[in-house]
């Protein structure tokens, strides 16, 4: 698992520091003092998990998990224990550490944090086997939403193919990004969204996807690549 730490105080941040070093399988990614900071990193990268404290001087912890899009597992950690309550009421969170805490209360949350991310891990793989029926031509045609192969636009039409289908229909694109798991499906160009697990290569500004040659818009190329993680 990957993680940072949000934390503005040194002392606290070496403990977690020192912790996390006993512990192989957490990857720490960066060591943030403010929100702000973390904010922008979170931006441009993935991680798993994040040890937040609550008393942070730009915006509170509490505050700054409510900005994140999609955000990772939270292990709180922090000197006020009166958030604890509260904090559950936000689904992200998969444990609560009041300072001072011993290595052991700390692999207790690690541990949590893991069975977290395999529960939202499973629940997403769920998802992407999911079914739509979709109305085209008076007739509901069944698809399944990781056979999915790519997603076309073209004005106010979109084209769903899928290796045994080619369904077109009055909608955006913008509403089947949203739709589709954000774990398999990456926007390529602006008239194209593709399944991650159906490409063959790339060459060039050009992505194969199950045989189907597409072009990758310049302002996309540099997020396909991290997805693919193609360096």
């Amino acid at each position: 698992m990957t993680c940072i730490i949000i934390e503005d105080e040194i002392p606290a941040q070496n403990i977690l520091k020192n912790f996390l070093g006993k512990l192989p399988n957490l990857q720490l990614k960066g060591t943030f003092q403010a929100a702000i900071e973390a904010n922008l990193f979170l931006k441009n990268e993935k991680v798993d998990v994040v040890f937040l404290d609550i008393n942070l001087p730009d915006i509170s912890g509490m505050d700054f998990i409510k900005t994140i899009k999609n955000p990772p597992v939270i292990i709180i950690t922090t000197a006020y224990p009166d958030y604890a309550v509260s904090s559950f009421e936000l689904e992200t969170i998969a444990d609560y550490l009041v300072k001072p805490f011993a290595f052991s209360r700390f692999l207790k949350a690690v541990n949590k944090a893991e069975k977290f991310i395999k529960k939202i891990e499973g629940t997403t793989e769920e998802n992407s086997s999911e079914t739509l029926f979709l109305n085209v031509d008076k007739t509901h045609h069944k698809i399944i939403v990781n056979k999915i192969v790519y997603v076309e636009s073209d004005r106010n039409y979109v084209t769903i193919v899928t290796n045994t289908q080619k369904l077109s229909f009055i909608d955006s694109l913008k509403n089947w990004k949203e739709k589709l798991p954000e774990n398999n499906f990456i926007q390529i160009h602006k008239s194209f969204i593709i399944n991650k697990e159906f490409v063959d290569k790339i060459t060039g500004n050009e992505i194969y996807v199950l045989a189907n040659r597409l072009p990758i818009g310049r302002t996309y190329k540099q997020n396909l690549l991290k997805r693919l993680k193609i360096g």
